[in-house]
Protein backbone atom coordinates (compact mmCIF):
# COMPACT_ATOMS: atom_id res chain seq x y z
CA UNK A 1 0.00 0.00 0.00
CA UNK A 2 1.54 3.08 -1.50
CA UNK A 3 0.56 7.39 0.15
CA UNK A 4 0.00 8.88 -3.48
CA UNK A 5 -1.20 11.69 -3.06
CA UNK A 6 -3.35 14.01 -0.12
CA UNK A 7 -6.75 15.15 0.34
CA UNK A 8 -6.48 19.15 0.20
CA UNK A 9 -9.90 20.08 0.19
CA UNK A 10 -13.22 17.98 0.29
CA UNK A 11 -16.17 20.22 -1.34
CA UNK A 12 -19.98 19.74 -1.65
CA UNK A 13 -22.53 22.25 -3.57
CA UNK A 14 -25.88 22.14 -4.15
CA UNK A 15 -28.11 22.22 -8.02
CA UNK A 16 -28.90 25.97 -8.47
CA UNK A 17 -29.89 27.33 -11.51
CA UNK A 18 -27.00 28.08 -14.32
CA UNK A 19 -26.83 29.90 -17.56
CA UNK A 20 -29.16 29.36 -20.28
CA UNK A 21 -31.77 27.95 -18.45
CA UNK A 22 -29.87 25.22 -17.05
CA UNK A 23 -28.58 23.97 -13.15
CA UNK A 24 -25.64 23.11 -12.22
CA UNK A 25 -23.54 22.17 -8.69
CA UNK A 26 -20.10 23.62 -9.82
CA UNK A 27 -20.21 25.96 -7.16
CA UNK A 28 -19.22 23.49 -3.93
CA UNK A 29 -18.09 24.55 -0.67
CA UNK A 30 -15.50 22.94 1.35
CA UNK A 31 -16.37 20.29 4.50
CA UNK A 32 -15.12 20.67 7.51
CA UNK A 33 -14.69 17.09 9.54
CA UNK A 34 -15.46 13.77 8.03
CA UNK A 35 -17.93 13.45 5.29
CA UNK A 36 -19.64 10.57 4.70
CA UNK A 37 -18.81 8.50 1.21
CA UNK A 38 -21.86 6.60 -0.47
CA UNK A 39 -22.36 4.80 -3.57
CA UNK A 40 -23.10 8.06 -5.58
CA UNK A 41 -20.53 10.27 -3.79
CA UNK A 42 -20.29 12.49 -0.64
CA UNK A 43 -23.35 12.96 1.86
CA UNK A 44 -24.65 16.77 0.51
CA UNK A 45 -23.37 16.82 -2.66
CA UNK A 46 -25.89 17.39 -5.61
CA UNK A 47 -25.85 16.63 -9.35
CA UNK A 48 -27.33 19.71 -11.28
CA UNK A 49 -27.79 17.42 -15.27
CA UNK A 50 -28.21 13.85 -13.91
CA UNK A 51 -28.25 13.44 -18.23
CA UNK A 52 -24.41 14.08 -17.92
CA UNK A 53 -23.10 13.90 -14.38
CA UNK A 54 -23.16 11.79 -11.12
CA UNK A 55 -24.10 8.21 -11.18
CA UNK A 56 -22.33 5.30 -9.66
CA UNK A 57 -19.18 6.26 -12.41
CA UNK A 58 -19.38 9.88 -11.51
CA UNK A 59 -19.26 9.22 -8.30
CA UNK A 60 -16.67 12.05 -7.14
CA UNK A 61 -14.84 14.10 -9.23
CA UNK A 62 -10.78 14.78 -8.42
CA UNK A 63 -9.14 17.95 -9.65
CA UNK A 64 -5.54 17.96 -9.10
CA UNK A 65 -4.60 21.36 -6.95
CA UNK A 66 -1.21 21.56 -8.71
CA UNK A 67 -2.91 22.57 -12.29
CA UNK A 68 -4.51 25.75 -10.50
CA UNK A 69 -0.76 27.17 -10.89
CA UNK A 70 -0.56 26.87 -14.29
CA UNK A 71 -4.00 28.20 -15.07
CA UNK A 72 -3.48 31.36 -13.37
CA UNK A 73 -0.41 31.80 -15.48
CA UNK A 74 -2.26 32.10 -18.42
CA UNK A 75 -5.18 33.78 -17.21
CA UNK A 76 -4.53 36.41 -14.59
CA UNK A 77 -8.33 36.78 -15.05
CA UNK A 78 -11.73 35.20 -14.47
CA UNK A 79 -14.86 34.99 -13.42
CA UNK A 80 -14.31 33.00 -11.01
CA UNK A 81 -10.84 32.80 -9.12
CA UNK A 82 -8.81 30.05 -10.26
CA UNK A 83 -8.11 28.03 -6.46
CA UNK A 84 -9.58 25.04 -5.03
CA UNK A 85 -12.52 24.07 -6.11
CA UNK A 86 -12.98 26.02 -8.98
CA UNK A 87 -13.42 23.51 -11.69
CA UNK A 88 -16.08 22.00 -9.09
CA UNK A 89 -14.49 19.43 -8.14
CA UNK A 90 -14.87 17.31 -4.61
CA UNK A 91 -11.86 16.27 -3.74
CA UNK A 92 -9.15 18.93 -4.14
CA UNK A 93 -5.95 16.59 -4.43
CA UNK A 94 -2.24 17.32 -4.09
CA UNK A 95 0.33 15.06 -5.59
CA UNK A 96 -1.25 13.53 -8.59
CA UNK A 97 -2.11 14.70 -12.25
CA UNK A 98 -3.75 12.75 -14.90
CA UNK A 99 -0.38 11.31 -15.92
CA UNK A 100 0.18 9.79 -12.69
CA UNK A 101 -3.52 8.21 -12.15
CA UNK A 102 -4.47 5.17 -14.23
CA UNK A 103 -8.08 3.45 -15.09
CA UNK A 104 -8.55 0.72 -13.06
CA UNK A 105 -6.28 2.40 -10.00
CA UNK A 106 -7.88 1.26 -6.72
CA UNK A 107 -7.72 3.86 -3.44
CA UNK A 108 -8.12 3.97 -0.01
CA UNK A 109 -9.36 7.90 1.31
CA UNK A 110 -9.86 7.26 5.18
CA UNK A 111 -12.28 4.41 5.44
CA UNK A 112 -13.48 4.23 1.72
CA UNK A 113 -12.01 2.98 -1.58
CA UNK A 114 -12.45 4.04 -4.84
CA UNK A 115 -11.99 3.14 -8.30
CA UNK A 116 -10.77 5.57 -11.02
CA UNK A 117 -13.43 5.22 -13.45
CA UNK A 118 -12.85 7.66 -16.33
CA UNK A 119 -11.60 11.36 -17.11
CA UNK A 120 -13.66 14.14 -17.48
CA UNK A 121 -14.83 15.66 -21.01
CA UNK A 122 -15.09 19.45 -19.38
CA UNK A 123 -18.17 21.01 -21.18
CA UNK A 124 -19.48 24.72 -21.95
CA UNK A 125 -20.58 25.22 -18.23
CA UNK A 126 -16.75 26.39 -17.91
CA UNK A 127 -16.96 28.96 -20.40
CA UNK A 128 -19.87 30.51 -18.64
CA UNK A 129 -18.60 30.06 -14.84
CA UNK A 130 -14.83 31.60 -15.72
CA UNK A 131 -16.28 34.10 -18.16
CA UNK A 132 -13.83 32.62 -20.72
CA UNK A 133 -15.72 31.57 -24.20
CA UNK A 134 -13.35 29.25 -24.61
CA UNK A 135 -12.41 27.37 -21.88
CA UNK A 136 -13.81 24.09 -21.97
CA UNK A 137 -11.61 24.11 -24.92
CA UNK A 138 -8.70 25.17 -23.74
CA UNK A 139 -9.32 22.46 -20.73
CA UNK A 140 -9.43 19.68 -23.05
CA UNK A 141 -6.53 20.80 -25.02
CA UNK A 142 -4.07 20.78 -21.87
CA UNK A 143 -5.72 17.26 -20.71
CA UNK A 144 -5.84 18.84 -17.20
CA UNK A 145 -9.65 17.80 -17.22
CA UNK A 146 -9.28 16.00 -14.01
CA UNK A 147 -11.09 12.52 -13.30
CA UNK A 148 -13.88 10.60 -11.69
CA UNK A 149 -13.86 7.90 -9.12
CA UNK A 150 -16.70 5.00 -8.66
CA UNK A 151 -17.20 3.96 -5.03
CA UNK A 152 -16.25 0.62 -4.45
CA UNK A 153 -16.63 0.41 -0.10
CA UNK A 154 -18.57 3.10 1.25
CA UNK A 155 -16.81 4.72 4.69
CA UNK A 156 -16.22 8.36 5.28
CA UNK A 157 -12.94 11.07 4.35
CA UNK A 158 -11.60 14.52 5.37
CA UNK A 159 -9.08 17.07 4.16
CA UNK A 160 -6.09 16.32 5.01
CA UNK A 161 -6.29 11.86 4.07
CA UNK A 162 -3.52 10.21 2.63
CA UNK A 163 -4.65 8.38 -0.52
CA UNK A 164 -2.90 5.41 -1.24
CA UNK A 165 -3.00 3.07 -4.00
CA UNK A 166 -3.89 -0.58 -3.71
CA UNK A 167 -3.69 -1.67 -6.45
CA UNK A 168 -3.16 -0.91 -10.37
CA UNK A 169 -4.28 -2.98 -12.71
CA UNK A 170 -3.57 -1.02 -15.37
CA UNK A 171 -0.56 0.99 -15.21
CA UNK A 172 -0.06 1.39 -19.03
CA UNK A 173 -3.40 3.28 -19.07
CA UNK A 174 -3.11 6.65 -17.36
CA UNK A 175 -6.05 8.93 -17.32
CA UNK A 176 -3.84 11.59 -19.46
CA UNK A 177 -3.20 8.63 -21.99
CA UNK A 178 -6.74 7.97 -22.29
CA UNK A 179 -7.89 11.45 -22.90
CA UNK A 180 -5.07 12.46 -25.60
CA UNK A 181 -6.57 9.01 -27.26
CA UNK A 182 -9.91 10.99 -26.88
CA UNK A 183 -9.06 14.93 -27.40
CA UNK A 184 -6.94 14.37 -30.19
CA UNK A 185 -8.87 12.62 -32.46
CA UNK A 186 -7.36 9.46 -32.34
CA UNK A 187 -8.94 6.31 -34.38
CA UNK A 188 -6.33 3.88 -34.74
CA UNK A 189 -8.24 0.82 -34.50
CA UNK A 190 -5.84 -1.38 -32.70
CA UNK A 191 -5.38 1.31 -29.96
CA UNK A 192 -9.32 1.51 -29.75
CA UNK A 193 -9.78 -1.85 -29.48
CA UNK A 194 -7.71 -1.99 -26.31
CA UNK A 195 -9.05 0.43 -24.59
CA UNK A 196 -12.65 -1.40 -25.81
CA UNK A 197 -10.44 -4.64 -23.70
CA UNK A 198 -10.76 -2.21 -20.29
CA UNK A 199 -13.25 -1.99 -17.89
CA UNK A 200 -14.72 1.04 -18.56
CA UNK A 201 -17.68 2.95 -17.94
CA UNK A 202 -20.70 2.69 -20.43
CA UNK A 203 -20.13 6.04 -21.97
CA UNK A 204 -16.67 5.36 -23.10
CA UNK A 205 -17.06 2.02 -24.75
CA UNK A 206 -19.84 3.15 -26.30
CA UNK A 207 -17.59 6.54 -27.13
CA UNK A 208 -14.82 3.64 -28.75
CA UNK A 209 -17.06 1.64 -30.07
CA UNK A 210 -18.10 4.13 -32.50
CA UNK A 211 -15.41 5.66 -33.17
CA UNK A 212 -13.47 2.12 -33.80
CA UNK A 213 -17.17 1.29 -35.98
CA UNK A 214 -17.22 4.43 -38.42
CA UNK A 215 -13.12 5.55 -38.08
CA UNK A 216 -14.48 9.26 -37.75
CA UNK A 217 -14.26 11.74 -34.33
CA UNK A 218 -17.31 12.92 -32.54
CA UNK A 219 -18.58 16.21 -32.93
CA UNK A 220 -17.43 18.19 -29.80
CA UNK A 221 -19.19 21.28 -30.40
CA UNK A 222 -22.28 20.66 -28.78
CA UNK A 223 -20.52 19.67 -25.79
CA UNK A 224 -17.73 22.48 -25.41
CA UNK A 225 -19.71 25.95 -26.89
CA UNK A 226 -23.69 24.39 -26.36
CA UNK A 227 -26.07 23.56 -28.46
CA UNK A 228 -27.16 26.51 -30.47
CA UNK A 229 -30.74 26.76 -31.43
Amino acid sequence: MQVIAQIKEVRCGRAKDFARGSRSAIEKSPQRGAVAVGELGLAGDEVGDTTVHGGIDKALHCYAFEHYAYWQSILPKTAVPLQAGAFGENLSLIGLTEGQVCIGDIWRMGSAECVVSQGRQPCWKLNERFAVADMALRVQESLRCGWYLRVRQTGALQAGDQVYLLERPYPEWSIERILAIIHQGVCDAALLQSLLDLPLPPSWQRLFSRRLQTGAVEDWQPRLFGKTV
